[in-house]
């Protein structure tokens, strides 16, 4: 019943570390973002050339994720071996980031409002709910009871994840108009957008049904729609596929970006440099797209999921760690005295986001330890 609230703790942990994006994408609007802004505060390439590599990994990795993921969802509608699966979905999203980055772009933005659509619709579909609120407040209120509050904690542990993205948006920022203003700003929008949805769907759900019984569902979105609605719940499955298309998709453009702006900013390895080429007809980097792919393919068709989406968790927030320990020492320092255009956040804020997202990594670490 604590869910609702662990989602809004998890958007205030993640606020940190995006504010922190949010004011570095103004002060470097580049490409390879996260490795610029770890070679500006520190002018250590070596640490630089790590940081960007991490975030070409993950999203190799996260993109691998979700394209086994995607198998299962497209099995219920066609019965395909999972290797032929996972190398059409790679290659069809490389062909489609390598397009441009208007259609890649315009192609994830109408996904992206599917997926909203979906969500919406789970509210729609069970908004009676809302009017028992207050008859039942007093089971989504936690009091100030220790252990329930320490449930709470864990819960906004797992839905941190849900929450992260912003770094990939700053991976595009050369292609963004007057991006020092409208970077920060779609991160700041972008976030409480995604908090108000998440907190609805989580209030929706713990509401409609009971958390034993929700716990037990492996598809609890698709469940509630249909106890709700009374129709076969094949359309949310349907909406789930194009969830996982637009982030395997992100995450291409995101990498991709990445190992050509690593290139263009003499941060790859030299057998890399070639990545930096952009195609004079599409105007993206179809050389490092294409790598991407590979990538994404062999990572895919090697891990499980499970694996995979851990691994994920654990690179995210290393990067978020470093980048936080970025803006705090270009803040310290005399560098960060100087004038913005975007936004520009208190020196708290980063501390914050590096302690919290050091935490995090510390607690995933020693899980996959043990």
């Amino acid at each position: 019943m604590m869910a609702p609230i662990s989602f809004v703790a998890a958007a205030l942990l993640s606020a940190f570390t995006a504010l922190t994006f949010a004011e570095l994408s103004s002060r470097f609007p580049k490409s390879a973002g996260e490795a610029v802004y770890v070679q500006e505060a520190f002018n250590y390439k070596q640490l630089a050339v790590f940081v960007g590599i991490l975030v070409i990994l993950n999203g190799c990795v996260s993109a691998a994720a979700l394209a086994n993921g995607f198998v299962g969802y497209l099995q219920t509608f066609i019965p395909i071996p999972d290797w032929t699966a996972i190398i059409l979905i790679s290659i069809t999203l490389g062909l489609l980031a390598a397009w441009g980055i208007g259609q890649s772009v315009s192609a994830a933005a109408i996904i992206t409002l599917i997926e909203i659509a979906g969500l919406l619709l789970i509210i729609w579909v069970a908004r009676d709910e809302f009017a028992t609120v207050s008859v039942r407040s007093h089971e989504l209120m936690p009091g100030l009871d220790g252990a329930i509050w320490l449930g709470i904690l864990s819960g906004s542990f797992l839905a941190f994840y849900a929450f992260i993205g912003f770094e990939d948006m700053v991976n595009v920022a050369e292609e963004i108009k007057d991006v020092e203003k409208t970077l920060p700003r779609a991160i700041i929008i972008t976030l409480a957008l995604t908090t108000l949805i998440y907190f609805l769907v989580a209030l929706i759900a713990v509401l409609s049904i009971s958390p034993l019984e929700l716990g037990q569902q492996k598809a609890p979105l698709s469940y509630i729609y249909q106890i709700k609605s009374g129709y076969d719940p094949a359309l949310i499955s349907l909406i789930g596929l194009f969830a996982i298309l637009n982030g395997g998709l992100i995450q291409m453009i995101m990498a991709s970006r990445v190992l050509y702006g690593m290139s263009r900013q003499s941060l790859a390895p030299r057998a890399l440099q070639f990545m930096g080429d952009i195609n004079p007809r599409t105007q993206t980097p179809v050389k490092a797209t294409a790598c991407v792919v590979l990538l994404v393919s062999f990572l895919a068709l090697s891990f499980d999921i499970e694996g995979l989406a851990e691994t994920t968790s654990l690179m995210i927030l290393i990067i978020a760690t470093l980048v936080n320990a970025a803006l705090l020492r270009l803040k310290i320092s005399d560098s960060g005295k100087r004038q913005l255009k975007g936004i520009t956040v208190p020196l708290w804020i980063p501390l914050c986001g590096l302690i919290v997202s050091f935490s995090f990594a510390l607690m995933i670490a020693i899980s996959l330890v043990k």
